[in-house]
């Protein structure tokens, strides 16, 4: 597997993706039950299959990604061979990026000696989607990119 397998309410989200996935494989409600009872080392196999199919076209998609702590703002965007980054990181500790006060005080000190701002550049070190995948896992979350654009826009400005 090369990501990880769905969570459970995600394959009932998905429930007609995954039954016309099963339908390209000739199999069928009657024949995928009976392969979760008698087979279910090959039922788990297609449930793997199909999410890596699922995480592939998501992370395919990719374009922004944001990732919020209590006092540090990660925002990506992700290009074909390399990332972008942004990256706030406030000098008070009561500042939590998490809640609106902290977004507040983001807006209002941005370019403030209270906030540290830095920009940055990567080429992807392999699989671009891999890359974006462990991101995701650290915590990072697919994004409209409207709080990048914005800060990217005043930046270059």
């Amino acid at each position: 597997m090369k990501y990880t397998r769905l969570l459970k309410e995600q394959f009932e989200e998905l429930h007609p993706e995954f039954a016309r996935f099963l339908a390209t494989q000739s199999i069928d409600k009657l024949e995928w039950d009976q392969l979760k009872a008698e087979r279910p080392e090959v039922a788990e196999q297609e449930l793997d299959v199909f999410s890596d199919l699922i995480w592939e076209g998501v992370l395919s998609r990719a374009t922004y990604l944001e990732h919020f702590s209590k006092n540090h703002i990660f925002l990506f965007h992700c290009f074909e061979n390399y990332i972008e980054s942004i990256i706030l990181k406030s000098f008070f500790s009561d500042t939590d990026f998490m809640t609106k006060d902290g977004l507040q005080f983001l807006s209002d000190k941005l370019f403030t000696e209270a906030i540290e701002l830095k920009i940055g550049k990567k080429d992807f070190t392999g699989e671009r989607n891999k890359s974006i995948f462990e991101l995701i896992q650290q915590g990072a979350f697919l994004s409209n990119g409207q709080l990048y654009q914005q800060i990217h826009s005043i930046i270059e400005s």
